[in-house]
């Protein structure tokens, strides 16, 4: 690439020129007033982590870190799992399948696949358990103690799959102290979002905390076909209970049970027409396939849905934790066991014409136990132990409509109507146990230099069962699990794979600290992802083949230095880090067909992340981070798909050549301005927040339709906490600029006039516009 498509010219450096001049400008106006202000800083607390399985300050610890305690993200306004990222360099939100699932993005290391079975390469835990499916992870953010982005391969400590990094959410614990608090949000478009909180004591040693949240409202998207059905609507209920036995000073059993339950209206996306071989937009053309519609309107928040999808989503989990302290050496025991259960399906060809809807299921068993032992002394902590996970996947993925009846000729065959047929099922299961030993060992080589080592030893047993069935899929079905579905035949032949890997991860890492407020540290790491399988959704039979269906485990040396550094008698932060990622086998995500692949590649990844925060004079906080990736993804296997057709060859081609990971953009800026002043007794806070994502794509072939050039978010907020600080009230505008940005695009843009075996299309997935609302806090 150039430097002109790089930076995006001038258009770009004047953009960032004015948001710059503009957070100056604030913090300047702020700071005129400040010296009458008495508050202190909200985002210069200090904030004790766990990044190393034990208690530590986040400025004492040779990690990238972003840390964010409950008290911020309530006095911030963030009240979904995704909001965090908005503080974190170098951290975005991905949205491979609109609202219904998320994962998370670290130094361009992310997933962008929306098959369920496979797991993130950027880890993602609650209280010490990994959640191993997507489907899960959009969790609402509720009775939250703090939340931990740590950036760069975390495979030591916590072991799996976390080569880009991981998310860790700390909830709130119950204590002795009856305590509380209730949140309550009403925003635009009738949503109401409650959260809630309450401790109480039941005995001398029991205590309990109950945790509930819920999210309901009406939909954004205007369903020209169906009036009065807005897609894209909020129905969320979450809720938490805790017990916590503390049998002695030494001894605590922590037991949690939680649920998560959505049902929307979702997958919607925006039409364009596109012609194949060169996935051009081109609006206005009719689409053949379609019965001639086009969508010219230029809303893309509005279109003509035949069809309302769903996601209907429920996830369960049940844990205990084990504390006990005998002296010589800390145990802990964590054990789990939780489910999820996915109902998914869209209007996939995004038009009036009952054409093609997309559809997938998850049902899904996980249980896990964790076994830990630490200690120090004599300048040397050590922490050693076992892990053991057992994944059951049962899921399935297909497409139903009469888009069968253009595809079958194709091959030779009878229209599918002929047939009996109207929807292809792929059900498959994929199986995973997998355990691990691990330990690291810190000790001081001086009063001023540390060293760490760790290590970690993985075997995993993973089996795959695909299938891939014509079916008949009964018309007035809303549902993929509908039991009037009856199979016709095979359309390939049933898929059968194995994977017996074992693997390992390492930290070696030096921190030198020459005085109280300054680390500088170095490290190297060894992460791994495992082996998977994919699931393609209209296989053929090239694709259901060892080569694609198969992919191995991928492996990462990060070489890194940083330095954390608060100066300015604590009143300024600055933390640096700097690395280069060596990947082997990286898994590249690609889209071939219709069908979503990870294969097997080579990756060069460097960059650097810079955070800065200050609390220059009273009751002003600035917050500005950088992040710059340059990553390259090569030797991709030449995959070429013939399908030989009436009308000549249909190719897609994976070429081996340097490309840019998905969801990987250059530049990635944030910035958070927040002025507290008193008032009327008590204090009123005025913020402002934006962030900014360089051009990225959204398929690893970087066709015209995968591409998004780049925007900026802002976000506005004033809150006023009453003199008691036990209430708060809290207007929020989001998206202030009502900026219209791609989160997910998919190219079907071939169609069967010019001898493709698509739609004609491209579907585009657009992020929330503008929203505004009220909040009022009471915590006692």
């Amino acid at each position: 690439m150039t430097k002109q498509t790089l930076f995006s010219s001038a258009s770009l450096t004047a953009h960032l020129k004015k948001v710059l001049l503009g957070t100056v400008a604030l913090a300047a106006i702020c700071a005129v007033s400040a010296p009458l202000l008495a508050q202190e800083s909200l985002l210069m607390e200090e904030i004790i982590v766990t990044a190393q399985k034990r208690e530590q300050g986040q400025q004492d610890v040779g990690i990238a870190i972003t840390a964010i305690s409950g008290e911020q993200l309530r006095a911030l306004g963030y009240t979904n799992a995704q909001e965090v990222t908005a503080l974190a360099p170098g951290v975005s939100t991905i949205q491979p399948n609109g609202e219904a699932n998320y994962s998370i993005g670290i130094r361009g290391v992310g997933n962008n696949d929306f098959v369920t079975n496979v797991e993130s390469p950027v880890a993602l835990y609650v209280d010490e358990v990994y959640i191993s499916q997507m489907s899960g992870a959009g969790f609402l953010l509720f009775d939250i103690e703090r939340v931990e982005i740590l950036r760069g391969p975390q495979g030591t400590l916590f072991g799996r799959n976390a080569t880009g990094g991981l998310v860790h959410y700390i909830t709130k614990k119950p204590s002795q102290e009856f305590e509380g608090y209730g949140s309550l949000t009403y925003g635009r478009w009738n949503r109401i979002k409650f959260q809630g909180g309450v401790t109480a004591p039941v005995s001398d040693s029991l205590s309990m905390r109950v945790s509930v949240a819920t999210h309901q409202g009406d939909g954004y998207i205007e369903n020209r076909e169906i009036p009065g059905s807005k897609l894209n609507n909020a129905n969320e209920l979450a809720g938490r209970i805790q017990l916590l036995f503390e049998f002695s000073e030494n001894a605590s059993l922590l037991l949690n049970a939680r649920i998560g339950d959505q049902d929307i209206r979702t997958g919607f996306f925006e039409y364009v027409s596109a012609v194949f071989p060169d996935s051009t937009p081109t609006p206005g053309v009719p689409n053949s396939n379609l019965g001639g519609y086009e969508d010219t309107d230029g809303d893309v928040y509005a279109g003509d849905y035949d069809f309302q999808g769903k996601n209907d989503l429920k996830t369960r989990g049940f844990s205990a934790t084990l504390n006990w302290d005998f002296g010589a050496a800390r145990l802990t025991s964590i054990t789990d066991y939780q489910t999820v259960d996915r109902d998914y399906i869209e209007d996939s060809d995004a038009s009036p014409v009952d054409y093609f809807n997309f559809f997938l299921t998850t049902n899904t068993e996980q249980f896990s136990q964790e076994l830990r032992l630490a200690g120090d002394r004599d300048g040397m902590k050590w922490v050693a132990g076992f892990y053991y996970m057992d994944l059951d996947v049962n899921d399935s993925n297909g497409i139903i409509g009469p888009y069968w009846d253009d595809v079958f000729p194709l091959f030779g065959l009878p229209p599918a109507s002929e047939l009996g047929v109207n929807a292809i099922l792929n059900p498959y299961t994929t199986k995973t146990e997998t355990w691990s030993v691990f330990g690291q060992l810190e000790f001081d080589l001086s009063d001023n230099l540390t060293a760490v080592g760790g290590f970690r030893w993985i075997e995993e047993d993973k089996t795959h069962e695909y299938r891939s069935i014509f079916v008949e899929f009964d018309p007035a079905a809303t549902s993929a699990l509908d039991p009037r579905t009856e199979e016709v035949f095979d359309g390939v032949d049933p898929y059968s794979g194995t994977r017996d890997d074992g693997n390992w991860s390492a930290r070696i890492q030096l921190g030198y600290h020459p005085n109280d407020d300054l680390l500088l540290y170095a490290s190297w790491n060894r992460g791994v992802k495992s082996g998977g399988f994919n699931a393609p959704i209209f296989p053929t039979a090239e694709f259901v083949t060892d080569e694609l269906m198969n992919y191995g485990p991928e492996k990462l040396d990060a070489y890194e230095i940083g330095t954390k550094w608060d100066f300015a008698d604590g009143k300024a932060r600055l933390n640096l880090a700097a690395y280069y990622y060596d990947y082997k086998d990286y898994q590249a995500f690609t889209i071939l067909v219709l069908d979503t692949f990870a294969l097997n590649a080579q990756s060069k990844n460097k960059g650097f992340e810079a955070e800065f925060l200050a609390n220059p004079v009273q009751g002003l906080d600035v917050l500005l981070g950088v992040a710059y990736t340059d990553a390259k993804v090569t030797e991709v296997p030449g995959v070429t798909i013939d399908v030989e057709t009436p009308l000549g060859v249909v190719e897609a081609i994976v070429p081996g050549a340097t490309l840019t990971p998905v969801q990987t953009p250059k530049w990635n800026y944030n910035g958070l301005v927040r002025y507290e002043v008193p008032m009327g007794g008590g204090s009123l806070a005025l913020q402002a927040d934006f962030q900014y994502r360089s051009k990225h794509f959204f398929n690893l072939l970087q066709t015209p339709a995968s591409v998004e050039n780049g925007y900026s978010i802002f976000n506005a907020s004033a809150t006023w906490f009453a003199p008691s600080e036990n209430w708060s009230l809290r207007f929020f505008i989001k998206n202030l600029t009502d900026e219209e940005y791609l989160v997910q695009t998919f190219d079907l843009s071939g169609n069967i006039d010019n001898g493709g075996v698509f739609v004609g299309m491209i579907e585009q997935y657009y992020g929330r516009p503008r929203s505004y609302g009220v909040n009022v806090t009471y915590s006692f």
